[in-house]
C-alpha cells in the first residue's frame, strides 16, 4: 500500500492535470450568446421566431430566461430536459464522487484491477475528471435552464410581417416575467431603415464591449436581464483564468424575422450573419489559447419603450 505522502502527491498531480485540461478546453461559446439562447422575447419567449433568408434552418431555443411559460404552455421538451439534468447530477455526479474518493484512497477507477494504479488507468482517470469538471462548469453556467422552442414558422423576409393576433400572457420586457399580469394584445410593428442601422450598430458595440469586459457599456445597450447573463459569463471566464477578446465585427447579411408590440413595448427579432475575430487568451500571461468561430448566425431580439432606444433583450443561435 502506498504511503500517505505518495497518496497526497498523486492527488495533487491529478487535480493539477485536470485543472490544466479544463483550462485548455474549447471555449467556442465564449462570445456573448455563443453558449446558447438567453433572454426574453415578451410573450414569444418560448415560441421560435420565423426563419429568414439569412437563417433558413431551425434556430436554437431560449435556455436562460427570467420569463416563465404561461400556465397552459405545452412544452414537450421540458420533461426530457429535466431527465437529462437528473442524469447528469446523479449518475455522473456519482461517478465523479467515486473517482475522487478512489483517488484519495490511492486506487481510483483502476482500483478494481488488482489495486494497482496502472498507467492506462491513470490516464483514463485524469481524462474523465477533466471531462466532468468541464461538464460541471457548463451546468452551473446554464443552471437557469429554459425550455426548447416550438417548431419554427414559415420563412419570412424583411419586406413583410408575419400575421399576428390573439392574446398573450403579459411580461416585463425589460427583465423577466410578471407572473399573473393581465394579457397584452400583440400588434404588428413597422421596422424602418434607421431601425436596421441601429440593430447593426448594436451588434458591433455589444460584441466590442463584451470583449473589453465593459459592463457599463453593456448596460446602455441591453436589458438588465441580458446584462446579468453577460456578467455571469464574464465571471465564468475569469474563474477559468481567460479573457475573450472580440474585434472586427462586420454584419454580412441580415433581415427581419418578426416585429410586434405588447402594450407600450415594441419588439423586433432580426436574423444576422456576421464575421468577427473571436480569440481567447490566458488572463495572467496573455498567452493565446484558441480561436473561436469566425462567422456566426444568430437571432437578436430588441425591445424599446416609447421614446427610448432599442435594447438587446434576447439572443438565439441560427442555422
Amino acid at each position: 500500500m502506498a504511503s500517505s505522502p505518495a497518496r497526497r502527491r498523486r492527488v495533487v498531480t491529478l487535480l493539477a492535470l485536470a485543472a490544466s485540461l479544463a483550462l485548455a478546453a474549447p471555449a467556442v461559446d465564449a462570445r456573448p450568446g455563443g453558449g446558447g439562447g438567453m433572454g426574453s422575447r415578451g410573450s414569444k419567449t418560448f415560441s421560435a421566431p420565423p426563419s429568414t433568408a439569412t437563417s433558413p434552418g431551425a434556430m436554437g431555443p431560449i435556455q436562460r430566461s427570467q420569463t416563465s411559460p404561461s400556465p397552459g404552455f405545452n412544452n414537450p421538451g421540458m420533461a426530457a430536459q429535466n431527465r437529462g439534468s437528473r442524469f447528469g447530477g446523479g449518475f455522473l455526479g456519482g461517478m465523479l464522487g467515486a473517482g475522487l474518493l478512489g483517488a484519495l484512497l490511492g486506487a481510483g477507477f483502476s482500483g478494481g484491477l488488482g489495486g494497482i494504479g496502472s498507467f492506462i488507468g491513470l490516464i483514463f482517470q485524469i481524462g474523465l475528471i477533466a471531462f466532468l469538471v468541464m461538464m460541471a462548469v457548463r451546468f452551473f453556467r446554464r443552471r437557469q435552464e429554459g425550455q426548447p422552442a416550438m417548431a419554427g414558422n414559415a420563412p419570412h423576409a424583411r419586406s413583410g410581417l408575419p400575421p399576428q393576433g390573439g392574446m398573450n400572457p403579459g411580461v416585463n420586457p425589460m427583465g423577466g416575467g410578471l407572473g399573473g399580469a393581465r394579457p397584452q394584445p400583440v400588434q404588428p410593428v413597422q421596422v424602418q431603415p434607421h431601425d436596421f442601422q441601429a440593430f447593426e450598430r448594436s451588434l458591433q458595440e455589444i460584441q466590442s464591449a463584451y470583449g473589453r469586459e465593459d459592463v457599463a457599456a453593456l448596460r446602455r445597450l441591453a436589458t438588465p436581464e441580458m446584462v446579468s447573463y453577460f456578467e455571469e459569463d464574464l465571471r465564468a471566464n475569469a474563474a477559468r483564468g481567460v479573457v475573450n477578446r472580440i474585434s472586427d465585427v462586420k454584419l454580412l447579411q441580415g433581415d427581419l424575422s418578426e416585429a410586434w408590440r405588447e402594450g407600450p413595448a415594441e419588439f423586433a427579432t432580426v436574423a444576422m450573419r456576421f464575421s468577427l475575430r473571436d480569440e481567447v487568451f490566458e488572463r495572467a500571461s496573455n498567452r493565446h489559447v484558441e480561436n473561436g468561430p469566425q462567422e456566426a448566425k444568430e437571432f437578436w431580439t430588441f425591445v424599446r419603450e416609447p421614446g427610448g432606444p432599442w435594447l438587446l433583450s434576447a439572443i438565439q443561435q441560427g442555422r
